[in-house]
């Protein structure tokens, strides 16, 4: 919880597609999303926030021990979990709630649907932010209509029928449309689909900043960054001169406000005995210029954080499908970061594969030392990225 506690004290403080698919028809309106509460709005960020940072800590022990970068958006894998919930009935739900924290705040799902409507309203309002949701279903398989109502209304979801038995043409199409949301930057989300695949729900976000201060490209020069005590790469370090970026040092950290032209800001986090530059009317910053892209298969992870019935022949997700079993098979995620003088980039994509459950039995100031990051919207303190550099070279 100390981590917790510390980057809540940190945010309080900063003020396509291929052939043979079309659209599924479900246009009618059931559901009332013009009425949203601030107050449940408040409660279910606060529990992406939880969410984001034991989800963080799960990610990192597992970078840790292979030395590996961090870089997720936790705004993409809560939106598609939330989107999902709405189908799950049972125990199923009661473990996507509380994996998510919205159980800790009474939260029920018709409240969890108004406030992402409002937080994807709010992200879509913002021109350098692309978000949003789509779900691709199987020519032959018939979700509950209730389900696509909610995804369309609350979550802003685009649907589409596709033939998951051409796991290829269909795998293709996935592809091509993340990567139009993405402007490229998540090009292959999708590796392979099983042909028995009926359901492949998805969330994407794209994000492009300028600095509200670039940094000047002809300062940028070569750099050393210390992956460890005894290892070093050498990268483009960037620098920048300027009397109002944010500086605190507070239990044993740096923090780094880097505030972008719009609402978005960028925090940096290093660890280490920095000295307090209280006098200075002007600070140098110097950071590296870096391109980092993950891959995660989230499925262990998920299990680990109490999500486990959603994986196996337990799954209750009767609110998608009541004639059929469904299982998911797969949750996976993607993302990229492109940080240089002008500003940066980021994108991510979080894909969830349904399957039928058949008779088989499924398987149960200078940052030159690794640091923290994260991308949050200031107003509503929205985690949309977050991650941990430990080496830029990577």
């Amino acid at each position: 919880m100390k981590c917790t506690a510390v980057v809540l004290w940190i945010l309080s403080a900063v003020v396509c597609l291929g052939r043979g698919h079309h659209h599924v028809g479900h246009v009618k309106e059931t559901q009332d999303t013009t009425v949203d509460s601030s107050s449940n709005r408040a409660l279910v960020t606060s529990a992406n926030k939880e969410f984001a940072f034991h989800l963080y800590r799960k990610l990192a022990g597992l970078a840790d021990s292979q030395g590996k970068n961090i870089f997720f958006s936790p705004y993409s894998v809560s939106v598609a979990l939330a989107a999902l919930s709405v189908g799950a009935r049972g125990e199923t739900h009661r473990q996507l709630f509380s994996g998510l924290w919205f159980n800790n705040s009474q939260l029920v799902q018709t409240e969890v649907n108004q406030a992402f409507h409002s937080l994807l309203a709010n992200t879509m309002s913002h021109e350098d932010v692309n978000a949003g949701t789509a779900v691709f279903v199987d020519n032959l398989f018939k979700p509950q209509p209730e389900f696509l109502d909610v995804l369309k209304h609350s979550y802003f979801s685009e649907g589409f029928n596709v033939d998951f038995t051409k796991s290829t043409d269909t795998a293709n199409t996935i592809n091509k449309y993340v990567a139009d949301k993405t402007n490229g930057k998540i090009d292959k989300l999708v590796d392979s689909l099983d042909p028995s695949t009926v359901m492949y729900l998805l969330s994407y976000i794209y994000y492009k900043g300028k600095w509200k201060t670039p940094f000047d490209p002809t300062m940028t020069m070569k750099d050393n960054f210390n992956v460890d005590e005894n290892k070093n790469v050498s990268v483009q370090m960037m620098k920048v001169e300027d009397p109002f970026y944010d500086y605190d040092l507070t239990i044993g950290t740096s923090v780094l406000h880097l505030p972008f032209k719009n609402s978005y800001s960028m925090l940096l986090l290093m660890p280490g005995n920095m000295t307090a530059l209280e006098n200075v009317i002007r600070i140098v910053t110097y950071i590296p210029k870096f391109s980092i892209k993950t891959s995660y298969t989230l499925n262990d992870v998920l299990k680990e954080m109490g999500m486990t019935d959603m994986f196996g022949d337990r799954a209750n997700l009767t609110g998608i499908s009541e004639g059929q079993k469904l299982t998911v098979s797969g949750v996976v995620h993607q993302a990229a970061l492109d940080v240089d003088e002008a500003g940066a980039t980021a994108a991510a994509a979080t894909g969830i594969e349904l399957m039928l459950i058949l008779s088989c039995v499924w398987p149960i100031i200078k940052f030159d030392h690794p640091f923290m990051l994260l991308i949050v919207e200031r107003s509503s303190e929205t985690i949309l990225f977050m991650g941990k550099i430990v080496n830029p070279k990577l």
